[in-house]
């Protein structure tokens, strides 16, 4: 991964009802419900890396924290921002955030691995412009 990296990410412009509109970026807030749990760390990183990979993404370091008696957090930092998860087993659930900056990150290709590698039964997203001038 890479440890050094500059600011180098242009916000979004988009055309909406004939109107540019310029942001930051995307912000997925997804909810998996009857997902498969995978509580092992480094399976976690890999998948973290991965999904950020799909996205288009620049990973620069990941992390993530077991806790007791179950239950794991991850999260890769990425040089267009964040993807994180959260699971609790005992719920059988997932929580998801994946924000990516700029015009060359694509949040719903790591969404969309995120989907295939834990096959939930039940999903829920919202999409947040974030950062809108």
């Amino acid at each position: 991964m890479i440890k050094k990296t500059k600011r180098s990410i242009q916000w979004v412009n988009q055309w909406v009802n004939g109107k540019k509109q310029k942001y930051a970026g995307i912000h997925i807030v997804a909810e998996f419900w009857g997902s498969k749990i995978i509580e092992d760390s480094k399976e976690i990183e890999k998948i973290l890396i991965t999904a950020a990979e799909k996205g288009g993404n620049t990973p620069l370091e990941v992390t993530t924290h077991k806790f007791l008696p179950q239950g794991i957090t991850g999260v890769v930092l990425l040089a267009e921002s964040h993807i994180a998860l959260h699971a609790w087993p005992e719920y059988n659930y997932l929580a998801i955030d994946i924000f990516t900056c700029g015009e060359k990150a694509f949040p719903d290709k790591s969404l969309n691995y995120l989907r295939k590698k834990f096959n939930p039964k039940k999903v829920e997203i919202k999409k947040i412009k974030r950062g809108t001038i």
